[in-house]
């Protein structure tokens, strides 16, 4: 009896030991030269046109989201976005290529209805004009950079030999008089995309990639007319759809100069939102790490064929259809979310847009009650740390430890993140600053912090539950203040010699005010 009561307790020791044990870990952070960049505003977010009747599994998530019907009055989603100042949303999505702009000679202007035969199982849809003013008096007001999608399928027709090829020339009236009327309002458009996952093999329908690129350089011609001023006009975008090598580079190889200034992709590796094993994939670094691939493909694509374009992340949301309804909105979403940020950054993609600022399972924002959910202050504190120039980072600790290290955006040194997959091990970071200039190879420089103090934000989920919706900024829960501003994130002010104390299921933004960086001098 004794031997067995012994035994036992040998077992609750050893059992504490793996939930609290701790690692010590050297981050190397090679400091002369910068390895990719990214655009200033590297954060976005989009708006959906789903309407309330959009339902997946069982269940109807997008509510009063859509930007059809969005409340654009709400004193929540104003604070939201102001917060980023600016902050870059796309508007567009799975129906953008079935609606047609009140504009010219456009005068009917239907509602979207449920239609078994219509793309996405919907009929087509109109942006009313007075519609279209009160977008652009919000987003006015509010600080934003607006990307909008237009309608790729106008003047084509199915083909008979394949169910959701599409062919014929783009027509072009109706975009050029919704062009024509935000210009002559002086609206702020900062980028028009054409089309909405037409690539490669299409989700609902597709596009061969010659015609899309005879196709945008309509776009390209449209755009140069409107906006005679080369220092203010819009950007163009595409082809705003999946990867697939074939299409891509047929495409780009078919798009002169000038054409195209950012070539946008879309990324959902975490499979459909239904999928039971969700909750497990975010928190994988070797699932994580699969689609840096398609990162880099992208990225090497544009640089042989396209090289004074950029490649962006048009849109992802991690899992399809709306995401997951136990995951996609909560704490652990960050795992993949924050990491998906810096590994795109490395490939020099310039712009990120997450789905959705509001609407369906994996939003920012509550759908119901437009209370930010944690990837939004993830986002947000990216955006105010992270600057544009991407330094190389390397460790060899355990793989769950995930980091990425920017110039800082304000007050030079540099910031840094470090994701905590692991539910059961504590990392701390020593962070040695590389001076090496040979890529190969690793110096000892760590810089001489005494009395010197750097910022720490720890993220953590409420009660330590990586399902919750609430997260802690350095032990304090994040809500909004009682005039629904959304609140201050002051760090925590650390001794700038110590290691760097990484807790389980946490994520941590350090920035180094002091950290000597050829590269962000």
């Amino acid at each position: 009896m004794d031997a067995k009561r012994a035994f036992l307790s040998i077992c609750i020791v050893l059992s504490l030991f793996c939930i609290s044990y701790s690692e010590d870990v050297k981050l190397n952070v090679k400091v002369v030269t910068s390895i990719a960049r990214t655009d200033d505003n590297f954060i976005c977010a989009t708006l959906d046109w789903w309407p309330s009747d959009k339902c997946d599994y069982g269940q109807c998530p997008w509510e009063q989201a859509g930007i059809l019907n969005l409340d654009l009055n709400n004193t929540i989603l104003a604070n939201a976005i102001k917060a980023f100042s600016p902050l870059r949303i796309r508007l567009g999505g799975s129906l953008q290529d079935q609606v047609v702009y009140q504009f010219g000679r456009t005068t009917k202007c239907p509602q979207f209805q449920k239609e078994e035969d219509g793309l996405f199982g919907f009929s087509l849809g109109c942006l009313p004009q007075d519609r279209w003013d009160q977008i652009h008096n919000f987003f006015n007001k509010t600080g934003v950079k607006l990307t909008f999608g237009l309608n790729a399928l106008i003047g084509k027709k199915k083909s008979q030999e394949d169910p959701i090829l599409w062919k014929g020339d783009w027509n072009t009236l109706n975009a050029a008089s919704l062009m024509a009327y935000t210009a002559s309002k002086g609206y702020k458009i900062d980028s028009y995309e054409l089309g909405n996952e037409l690539s490669a093999e299409g989700v609902s329908a597709r596009i061969e990639s010659v015609q899309y690129a005879k196709d945008i350089t309509k776009l390209r011609q449209l755009v140069n007319f409107f906006y005679p001023n080369a220092t203010t006009r819009p950007k163009v975008l595409g082809p705003a759809g999946f990867y697939g090598k074939e299409w891509f580079d047929s495409f780009l190889q078919h798009t002169a100069p000038g054409v195209v200034d950012g070539v946008t992709h879309h990324i959902y590796n975490l499979g459909a939102g239904v999928d039971s094993t969700l909750i497990n994939k975010v928190q994988d670094p070797f699932f994580l790490s699969q689609v840096a691939q398609t990162f880099k493909d992208v990225s090497t694509a544009v640089k042989d064929f396209t090289p004074w374009a950029q490649p962006w992340v048009g849109e992802s949301g991690g899992a399809f259809n709306s995401g997951g309804k136990d995951v996609s909105h909560t704490f652990v979403n960050g795992f993949w979310y924050l990491d998906q940020l810096g590994m795109t950054s490395t490939f020099n993609h310039g712009v990120y847009c997450r789905q959705a600022l509001i609407g369906g399972n994996y939003a920012l924002l509550n759908t119901t009650s437009f209370i930010p959910n944690p990837d939004y202050y993830g986002a947000l504190l990216w955006h105010r740390l992270m600057g544009s120039n991407v330094l190389s980072v390397s460790h060899e600790g355990s793989p769950y430890l995930r980091a990425y290290a920017h110039c800082a955006k304000q007050g030079g040194g540099v910031s840094v993140i470090l994701i905590n997959m692991s539910n059961s091990t504590s990392f701390n970071v020593s962070i040695n600053a590389d001076m090496n200039l040979y890529t190969d190879q690793v110096s000892d420089s760590v810089a001489d912090e005494t009395g010197k103090k750097r910022e720490e934000y720890h993220l953590t989920p409420k009660d330590g539950n990586v399902q919750s919706d609430v997260v802690l900024l350095n032990g304090n829960p994040l809500k909004l203040t009682q005039s629904l501003e959304i609140p201050e994130m002051k760090p925590a002010l650390v001794d700038a010699s110590s290691p760097i104390r990484v807790a389980s299921d946490s994520i941590v933004f350090v920035r180094l005010t002091n950290f000597g960086a050829p590269a962000c001098a």
